[in-house]
């Protein structure tokens, strides 16, 4: 059975919408763009056919890999969301203790990574030892450079 992601109310309206979109707007368009192509000619040397399916092929994949999200998803609502301990839907300001320096995370489902935000997800390494712990913590995680050691300073609704 798939792993469960958990993902906040707002979260798993954008999957949804994704969803519909990929199902209803461009499924539509990739099957036009074979159609199109399948029109120039001579299937077996066709490359712009060949790459139409390849691409309605990686749509289907799409469409199927976040249905099977939606499928297995543990939606909470923003009232479940705690600040007391780290979880899913709050970011969290941690002091790094090699760097000497103060950065703030927000922990969000794997399909919501954006690195350059610093919205991490519960399943990478930092984000997994993460979870659970609460304001004065010390957490230690294997980084590629080494040993990272963070305190949690503060942790707050995103």
């Amino acid at each position: 059975m798939p792993k469960q992601i958990v993902v906040t109310e707002s979260s798993f309206q954008k999957l949804r919408e994704e969803l519909d979109y990929l199902k209803n707007v461009k499924r539509k368009e990739a099957a036009e763009n074979v159609g199109i192509a399948r029109s120039y000619g001579d299937l077996a040397e066709n490359s712009e056919y060949d790459e139409a399916k390849n691409e309605q092929a990686k749509l289907e994949a799409q469409i199927a890999e976040l249905e099977e999200t939606i499928a297995h998803a543990k939606v909470i609502s923003d009232h479940e969301i705690q600040t007391d301990v780290v979880n899913v839907g709050v970011t969290v300001t941690l002091y790094d203790m090699e760097a000497e320096e103060t950065v703030a995370y927000t922990i969000v489902s794997p399909r919501e990574v954006d690195a350059l935000n610093n919205m991490i997800s519960d399943q990478c390494p930092v984000g997994k030892k993460l979870i659970g712990t609460k304001v004065g913590d010390v957490v230690t995680v294997d980084i590629p450079d080494g040993i990272a050691r963070f305190r949690v300073m503060n942790i707050e609704k995103k």
